[in-house]
């Protein structure tokens, strides 16, 4: 199966082991970033959401009418807009950047920074809020007539949209989440499922969720499977490992400095949601998992989001990268913590190695598929 690489598509030069130079919405760097990734060999970049952040709709929007190929993720909180006006949004953007978008849903796993735009349900509602939301969005998406919908957390009558997307029948759905009920929803209406990047046994254990929940949902196909890591490559091992230590250095100074306002923004010490909290047990019961696998990087974010490393060389982290496709895993997802030259790094060194690899097994596949079916003719 061909394989696809997601990076990130930041509004400006800021993470976690350095302070931004400039706004929180820096055009030239928005853009510069994003062509390195089409420039790179990428597939696609993630368009984040937080509540006091650019709005990444007409962020992707920019980037879209001046790129060609790289494709688009746009992160998506339901509590935000009403879905007869986001599916409109999602149509015309498909419509700009020629059926080059994937939206992804994101239900929220922390009720302080949802309360932030006004949402106060529970995280349970959220997630029966957010499968009847996609529903609804499906079904503008590719409906030509006026219908009405009468559900648990929206009602609407007579609405049919004049724009729909480049995409037929539709775009794809993104969903995420490492608890029962995020399995339940994404498995029921996902077409791509991410997971934050954790050991090959835990991995597969998440991969059997989803496929379970979407059966348990009356499908008969299984969502493709996304996960995320934060590369962490040098010219040597020992460089690598250098490189991963200070990096954990830089987080943990950037943290204490910090640390204050985080508390303040988030309300909670430890974690609401379930991925989170699955990243800082992992790290708490080791600190290197399988080929390449590194959580110290996970445990000084406090497992915020995408957190787990993959240290080495370009050919070691490609080859942990192959393990996971093994699995079953077809999208990897990849940031590092210089945006821009670990973009370009990872796109120079560690890509080819992948996409050569999985070219070879493929066709060894199919070769070995020709063969049995001679066998069984003969």
């Amino acid at each position: 199966m061909p394989v696809e690489f997601l990076g990130i598509a930041a509004t400006h030069d800021g993470s976690e082991t350095t302070q931004r130079s400039g706004a929180a919405f820096d055009k030239e760097y928005t853009l510069r970033l994003a062509r390195a990734h089409e420039d790179h060999d990428w597939d696609r970049v993630l368009f984040a959401y937080g509540s006091g952040s650019p709005d990444p709709a007409p962020a992707a929007a920019y980037i879209a009418s001046r790129l060609d190929r790289l494709q688009i993720l746009l992160a998506h909180r339901p509590n935000v807009s009403y879905p007869t006006f986001a599916a409109k949004t999602f149509a015309t953007l498909d419509q700009i950047s020629e059926g080059r978008l994937t939206v992804h849903f994101i239900t929220g796993g922390n009720d302080r920074e949802q309360g932030r735009e006004g949402d106060t349900l529970t995280k349970d509602e959220r997630y029966a809020r957010t499968r009847e939301y996609i529903r609804i969005v499906k079904k503008i998406w590719t409906t030509h007539e006026p219908f009405d919908h009468e559900g648990e957390h929206y009602r609407f009558h007579d609405f049919v949209s004049d724009v729909f997307p480049a995409q037929q029948p539709r775009p794809n759905v993104s969903f995420g989440g490492s608890s029962p009920a995020a399995y339940a929803a994404g498995g029921a209406e996902a077409d791509i499922y991410c997971l934050w990047g954790e050991p090959l046994a835990k991995t597969a254990e998440q991969i059997e969720a989803v496929k379970a929940a979407a059966k348990a949902a009356g499908r008969t196909d299984v969502p493709r499977i996304q996960v995320a890591f934060r590369p962490i490559i040098a010219p040597t091992e020992e460089l690598a490992w250098e490189k991963a230590h200070r990096t954990v250095g830089a987080i943990k100074a950037g943290k204490e400095k910090g640390e204050a306002i985080t508390k303040r923004h988030n309300g909670h010490a430890q974690p609401q949601n379930t991925g989170s909290q699955r990243l800082i047990a992992i790290a708490e019961a080791g600190e290197r998992y399988d080929r390449a696998l590194w959580t110290p990087t996970a445990a000084a974010t406090g497992g915020a989001g995408n957190s787990n490393a993959l240290v080495g060389t370009p050919e070691t982290v490609a080859q942990a990268l192959l393990d996971y496709y093994d699995l079953g895993v077809d999208i990897l997802s990849a940031r590092g913590y210089d945006l821009l030259g670990d973009a370009i790094d990872f796109g120079r060194y560690v890509i080819p190695i992948v996409r050569e690899e999985v070219a070879r097994r493929d066709a060894e596949r199919a070769a070995r598929g020709t063969q049995n079916l001679a066998a069984v003719n003969g």
